[in-house]
């Protein structure tokens, strides 16, 4: 436990560079509740094959928000991952899942893994 706050502390720090700490803050913030909408959108749709748009949606959104929200939606995103490979979960799935978290923090196009058939309002 030591050990992880440790790193997210360096993390942290490292990520802050020269930006005001409470902006970063502020942003990590607002990017932690972009993670969670799209995770609690992502329950709501239960949507077969809406997975990877729900990764790239939240990590895009919460990328938007600044150094912050791109730091908080990886750490996240990280940390979502290692706790399923550690509980066995498939790793190609985990693999494809971070591909998503990748590519909507990038700034791309999160719909371009959204399925067909996703109601309008996800």
């Amino acid at each position: 436990m030591k050990l992880l706050t440790g790193l997210v502390f360096c993390s942290l720090v490292l990520g802050v560079s020269s930006r005001s700490f409470f902006s970063f803050l502020g942003e990590a913030f607002d990017g932690a509740r972009d993670m969670w909408r799209a995770y609690s959108d992502m329950r709501e749709a239960n949507y077969i094959g809406s997975d990877k748009y729900f990764h790239a949606r939240g990590n895009y959104d919460a990328a938007k928000r600044g150094p912050g929200g791109a730091w908080a939606a990886e750490v996240i995103s990280n940390a979502r991952e290692n706790i399923q490979r550690l509980t066995g979960h498939g790793a190609e799935d985990s693999l494809a899942d971070q591909a998503a978290n990748k590519w909507g923090r990038s700034g791309r196009d999160p719909n371009h893994f959204r399925p067909a058939g996703l109601p309008e309002k996800y």
